[in-house]
């Protein structure tokens, strides 16, 4: 059964690729790679008023920057595919929609209709005002082909059993039953000579050999339209599986006043793949109640329908957070220095000279790394390691129960030992700082704090050592002078 699997990621093009898109995709691959079989990429693109420029590219962008690599699918540039069932683009299969349409008509299984928008609009307003649900009259269904209007736009509609019911299993939900009664006809074929979603997924799901649909939960209402379509069509349904909404914290379903919504917006926020993907995951589905870090090995091999949850999943930013500075302590620091380059070459001001240097910013990134929640956040951290100058506070250089004459004092005694010393590391800055403080009659905090500032312009900063170490003698002592200068001023 394993080589028998086959699940598709069809998304459409209207839009940027959401969590809950990417989500439905993970689930997907991470299903046909547990079970040894086919991950499938489909454009749904057969909305053509809806489709957004560059929704395709940032969908192959989405999938790619996760490492999601499909088995067959349309190439990324121009119209080719890899696999046996292209092509992969809906708007380039219509003439297999229209065949299976004709058949529908030919069987009596679909209709003409050719009711006009404002004929619609009139419909819908009725039953509005009669408390009645929303779907189509049935007006074309029976008429002759005599009494049929000519010469005006027709859709196709397919013809919903009047009474009985439509049931299926589903994957993740068991049993689910809708009943006929509550469904309209709905059109498979619409006038511009496009398929509906409806039709179009049927038709490719079969043709393309899909074993199991793993779709959002909104979807499950179409279920029984295309349970009766593959029925009328004389097709096996492939295996349903609905998986739960994403949700806010306030238990909303997910929009962008719970943050970022596109997914690519957490790559440029300075989101690892490898932390976005575990955390994904965990939206709707669980190992135990206590494992939440994995290796994508670990997930391919763990992962089972049997444990996807019916119920929404919440989303929380502090949990990603969370898991993505856990992502960054993890790797070693020349790693996380290649993965910080791109975001301070953007991030830093432009008179830091540019390309920066890998082995500089490896030398930074152990005193920074236990600090970063996400790589965005690394120019904040390091910008003072990077810049010639700072412009320290006043207010900061002097610590709680000093005076400036008294910051100034420790100063310029400072300056005068490390303009002494013959070696810039950290361990000689700590062996004459940290006597220094008891010299001067101060706690090492207070000394340490004012020497902080003097050097990073900030009051949060690396350790003060390590950091003296790699900013260099020379930078150090301008940037004392500068201070003490401050203070005098």
């Amino acid at each position: 059964m394993a080589s028998q699997v086959r699940v598709r990621f069809a998304p459409s093009p209207t839009g940027i690729p959401h969590v809950g898109n990417i989500r439905t995709a993970l689930f997907n691959w991470l299903f046909a790679r547990h079970m040894g079989g086919s991950f499938i990429v489909r454009i749904e693109d057969t909305d053509q008023a809806r489709t957004v420029e560059g929704a395709t590219e940032a969908i192959f962008e989405s999938l790619l920057w996760l490492g999601l690599d499909w088995d067959e699918g349309p190439e990324i540039d121009g119209d080719g595919f890899r696999g046996d069932y292209g092509p992969y683009r809906q708007s380039l299969r219509r003439d297999l929609y229209k065949k299976y349409t004709d058949q529908l008509v030919e069987t009596g299984d679909a209709y003409l209709c050719s009711c006009t928008p404002e004929r619609l609009d009139e419909m819908r307003k009725s039953q509005r005002e009669q408390g009645l649900p929303p779907g189509y009259d049935r007006h074309c269904r029976n008429l002759l082909d005599a009494e049929r209007p000519s010469g005006g736009p027709q859709v196709v509609r397919f013809k919903v059993p009047n009474d009985g019911e439509t049931a299926f299993d589903d994957l993740v939900r068991g049993p689910v039953s809708f009943q006929n009664a509550v469904l309209d006809d709905f059109v498979i074929m619409k006038s511009d000579g496009f398929p509906t979603y409806h039709l179009a997924n049927v038709v490719d799901d079969h043709l393309m050999a899909i074993s199991h649909v793993l779709r959002a939960e909104e979807w499950l209402p179409s279920t029984p339209r295309h349970v009766l379509l593959y029925r009328a069509l004389g097709w096996e349904p492939s295996v349903f599986a609905h998986l739960p909404m994403i949700l806010g914290p306030d238990r909303s379903k997910m929009s962008k006043r719970h943050g970022a919504t596109s997914l690519l917006e957490y790559r440029d926020k300075g989101f690892l793949p490898e932390a976005v993907l575990n955390f994904l995951v965990l939206l709707g589905w669980s190992l135990d109640d206590k494992t939440e870090l994995f290796s994508r090995d670990e997930l391919v091999n763990q992962f089972d329908l049997a444990r996807v949850t019916k119920a929404g999943a919440i989303f929380n930013m502090e949990k990603l957070e969370w898991m993505n500075g856990t992502y960054l302590r993890g790797l070693s620091p020349q790693a996380l220095a290649e993965r910080m380059i791109p975001y301070l070459e953007n991030d830093l001001p432009s008179q830091v000279p540019r390309p920066l240097s890998g082995d500089y910013v490896g030398r930074i990134v152990p005193l920074v790394q236990e600090r970063l929640k996400t790589l965005q956040e690394a120019a904040v951290h390091t910008e003072f390691f990077f810049v010639e100058d700072v412009a320290p506070d006043s207010k900061d250089l002097v610590q709680k129960g000093m005076d400036p004459t008294g910051a100034i004092a420790a100063l310029e005694t400072a300056l005068a030992r490390l303009e002494a010393l013959s070696s810039f590391d950290g361990g000689p800055l700590e062996a004459v700082l940290r006597p220094l403080a008891e010299e001067l009659g101060l706690k090492t905090g207070k000394l340490f704090g004012t020497l902080r500032v003097a050097t990073t312009g900030g009051t949060a900063a690396p350790p003060l050592f390590e950091t003296m170490e790699v900013l260099g003698r020379d930078r150090c002592l301008a940037r004392i002078r500068v201070a003490i200068a401050v203070l005098q001023g």
